[in-house]
């Protein structure tokens, strides 16, 4: 059993090793397209490295569940990002006429809508054994269960989805 400070600093490590993942990842993105591979591969393994650390420290937190309450936690979590954190910053970036902000929180928003109701219709067919496929716009987020022509939410086309 955690104490509750203990709890606190799992749940701060979480954050702080998931955030280092993803700042990772755009690293070493960044690294390969100016073809500077060894800094590329390490920013990679150190994201990956920072993703197990992630894991473990909400795994120790007990912050893992049933499959029908980590549904349920994951439409709540992607309810409040579309219906009440996303339109306020939304909202900013349009009164700072920060047009790239505008398009990125404009994506997120409606792509975290569609999460949210992909994540209910699971937990409404959790016993379902047909297998569902998912097909993720790498450009926007989106996620579709037919491959579309194209992204409903940013318009790339439906060959640069990928499939779950």
């Amino acid at each position: 059993m955690n104490s509750p400070k203990t709890l606190e600093h799992l749940m701060e490590a979480f954050a702080g090793e998931s955030q280092a993942n993803r700042k990772y990842t755009a690293y070493s993105r960044k690294a390969e397209a100016e073809g500077k591979k060894n800094a590329a591969k390490l920013f990679k393994a150190a994201s990956d490295a920072e993703t197990i650390h992630a894991l473990k420290h909400f795994e120790v937190a007990d912050k893992i569940k049933s499959t029908a309450e980590n549904l349920n936690d994951a439409v709540n979590g992607e309810n409040h990002e579309y219906q009440s954190m996303y339109p306020e910053f939304l909202k900013v970036a349009q009164e700072e006429g920060n047009q790239a902000a505008v398009r990125t929180f404009t994506w997120a928003m409606k792509a975290e809508e569609v999460h949210a109701k992909l994540y209910k219709e699971a937990l409404d067919n959790l016993d379902q054994e047909e297998e569902v496929e998912y097909y993720l716009c790498p450009v926007c987020g989106n996620i579709e269960k037919v491959r579309p022509e194209k992204c409903s939410i940013c318009g790339a086309p439906g060959t640069k989805f990928v499939k779950y």
